[in-house]
């Protein structure tokens, strides 16, 4: 794999739930095409509770990591999000990441 890692943040607006259901289908989609391609690493609702399955609490946001050529690329392909898109997220914030583990 060429392309450097990136983690990309979202960040939930209140109340985001009925949207995140609502939304869900096209948030896998676009999460499918990176996986498709081979570059998603991991990727994941935060709950909003300590909870694997927070109920109505609902979630803070979420978390993907994957590969892209550039942080730009990242930036766009977080901006392209059915999630940001549709007013789940509230911000995206994209770092560069090194994976040191597993090897």
């Amino acid at each position: 794999m060429s392309e450097l890692l990136y983690a990309i943040v979202g960040h939930d607006v209140p109340d985001s739930l009925p949207l995140r259901r609502e939304l869900r289908p096209r948030h896998l989609d676009h999460l499918r095409a990176l996986q498709d391609e081979g570059r998603l690493i991991a990727a994941g609702p935060r709950p909003a509770v300590d909870a694997i399955d927070p109920d109505a609490a609902g979630y803070a946001g979420s978390v993907v990591i994957a590969a892209f050529d550039n942080i730009d690329d990242a930036r766009a392909w977080a901006d392209a999000d059915p999630y940001m898109l549709g007013g789940v997220f509230e911000r995206v914030d994209v770092f560069p990441f090194v994976r040191a583990l597993p090897a």
